[in-house]
């Protein structure tokens, strides 16, 4: 998770994670759209597919971004964004 209110004019934070399967991948967003639910917070707009290897979860001032470990590697938004302050890393 990032907090990306120094550096980017159109969300406050950004989280990027990977699942190691398109069922993973699933259940990850399937996961984050029932806790943004039951918080009250909806989704702006939503991009990509699990096939396609990435997702994209736009819920205003939080943008989440789910990968498959070839397309996190292929277009590294953690470098994309290394400007922006850590907030937790997990792995």
């Amino acid at each position: 998770m990032l907090d990306a209110r120094e550096v980017c004019p159109f969300a406050d934070y950004f989280i990027i994670c990977s699942g190691d399967s398109d069922r993973q991948i699933e259940a990850i967003r399937e996961g984050i759209a029932e806790v943004m639910e039951r918080a009250g917070v909806s989704s702006h707009h939503s991009e990509g597919t699990t096939d396609s290897g990435w997702i994209l979860l736009d819920f205003g001032s939080v943008i989440v971004h789910i990968f498959a470990p070839s397309e996190r590697d292929y277009y590294q938004l953690d470098r994309l964004w290394e400007r922006a302050t850590p907030v937790i890393r997990i792995q």
